[in-house]
């Protein structure tokens, strides 16, 4: 499938550290139902054919919503699992050689922490980059926050997609959309909420309400 990131704005992460392998499939279908555009699987505690396993349960999920199925840091399993894509950090790979494993027509993301990490991921040719953490978070506790302040430079000198990261949830949208974010990634607000679907529809349209 070929999907247009551009118009992708709500990236939600179904990240194993607060999800039981059990509650995966659903877990991912709230999400997708409350209209999560891009889903990733994050497992960074388990081994790879755990991971797989997760991947087979989530791919017709995702292919049944129109939904791009993202790994973080496996692009050996994209095409096994049959995923559409990978996410890399800084410090995993290049772009390419993530690219060269995951396959062709695969998504590549890439993570960034400031705007000099932004602007030269340019030359790597991600698909998109994630950039942040925004905020202090337990999901990356050994990053630094860096605000918001770069946010609107980022997309003047990027003409990739952006995803900004890190802390953010249904309350602080409006803020991080107004600082200039045009995409954002949701972790654990939506996976703690009280019902994942109706905080998802929320948060869209808080990114919806914010742009206008």
């Amino acid at each position: 499938m070929n999907f247009d990131l551009h118009k992708f704005r709500l990236y939600g992460i179904l990240d194993m550290g607060y999800v039981a392998p059990v509650d995966v499939p659903r877990i991912a279908t709230e999400m997708l139902d409350g209209g999560v555009e891009i889903l990733q699987l994050r497992a960074k505690r388990l081994l790879p054919a755990d991971i797989l396993q997760l991947a087979r349960l989530l791919v017709p999920l995702c292919r049944s919503a129109g939904v791009p199925l993202i790994l973080n840091d496996h692009p050996a399993l994209v095409a096994e699992s049959g995923a559409d894509g990978v996410h890399v950090g800084q410090d995993d790979m290049s772009v390419q050689e993530a690219r060269s494993l995951a396959g062709h027509g695969k998504i590549v993301g890439l993570s960034t922490h400031s705007l000099h990490q932004a602007t030269s991921a340019v030359g790597e040719k991600p698909d998109y980059i994630g950039f942040g953490p925004l905020f202090s978070t337990p999901t990356k506790p050994d990053y630094v926050a860096i605000g918001t302040s770069d946010i609107l430079e980022a997309h003047k000198l990027v003409p990739l997609p952006i995803y900004c990261i890190g802390g953010i949830k249904l309350e602080n949208l409006p803020s991080i959309i107004g600082a200039g974010a045009q995409r954002t990634v949701i972790v654990s607000g939506i996976l703690q909420a009280e019902n994942i679907a109706d905080y998802c529809r929320a948060c869209r349209l808080a990114i919806g309400a914010a742009s206008e």
